[in-house]
């Protein structure tokens, strides 16, 4: 898709016109029937929205206009379905051939040169509310949501806070540490610290971990700050009691 560069975005920082970059190279095995033909992303959640349209709606809806999105398996199927929605978004997709043997963060550094702004950062099977997206926007400076009040997930991601700052993000962490999901704002300073790292990274050819095992390294140059949400609407769409709780979430939402 061709890129049109736009200059009315509503949210901006130092500059920069914000991007938002979507990572959707995973192949969902534990979905099981529902990503035999289609990618997680575009999973009905109801019969008006899927979890991709969901999200770039939200982008649009925010002023944010271009958006980069990293594709695996089923790379032609995304395509179609973006330009099916009709939104008035520039969005460039990239293709990561290696999803099968990578993990997501070869899939950000395959995206790197796009990436060069202010971002907004979100995994392909996150559900949110507009509020705490809002909420993100608003901030000023680099965030990421986690929770305060929901019990620490064995497998799932958490974040070490220290001195109001996030120091570690992992699944890996129970000291000090709040349940944590994958959206972030980030100044555009802040973003290129992680993404030199991710660069290091994957030059070494360490593409198995999750790009947040690079964060860890440079934490303290990153000036992460958290946005707790609480027990407001926020998670990721794992298997499929996650979906069935998310689509319960939601209807219940707009009743």
């Amino acid at each position: 898709m061709t890129i049109t560069i736009r200059m009315d975005s509503k949210y901006t920082l130092e500059g920069d016109k914000m991007k938002a970059l979507i990572l959707n190279s995973g192949i969902g095995r534990r979905m099981g029937k529902y990503t035999e033909s289609i990618p997680k992303c575009m999973i009905a959640l109801d019969e008006k929205q899927t979890i991709l349209s969901r999200q770039l709606i939200l982008l649009k809806k925010s002023g944010i206009e271009e958006v980069i999105i990293t594709t695996g398996p089923f790379e032609s199927k995304i395509k179609n379905y973006v330009q099916s929605l009709g939104l008035e978004l520039d969005i460039t997709f990239v293709q990561n051939p290696l999803y099968a043997e990578t993990n997501y963060i070869y899939s950000i550094y395959l995206a790197r040169q796009f990436l060069q702004t202010d971002l907004i950062l979100m995994h392909g099977d996150l559900i949110f509310s507009s509020e705490v997206f809002h909420q993100l926007l608003e901030r000023q400076e680099s965030v990421m949501v986690v929770s305060s009040t929901l019990p620490l997930p064995k497998k799932d991601f958490k974040a070490v806070i220290k001195g109001g700052y996030i120091r570690s993000v992992g699944i890996d962490f129970f000291e000090d540490a709040y349940t944590a999901q994958p959206l972030y704002k980030f100044k555009k300073q802040d973003w290129l610290e992680w993404l030199k790292q991710i660069e290091s990274f994957c030059e070494r050819n360490i593409v198995t971990c999750y790009a947040e095992d690079a964060l860890n390294e440079c934490s303290l140059k990153c000036h992460l700050q958290f946005l707790d949400i609480q027990d407001q609407l926020c998670g990721e769409v794992d298997n499929e009691e996650d979906l069935i709780k998310m689509r319960k979430r939601l209807k219940e939402e707009t009743e």
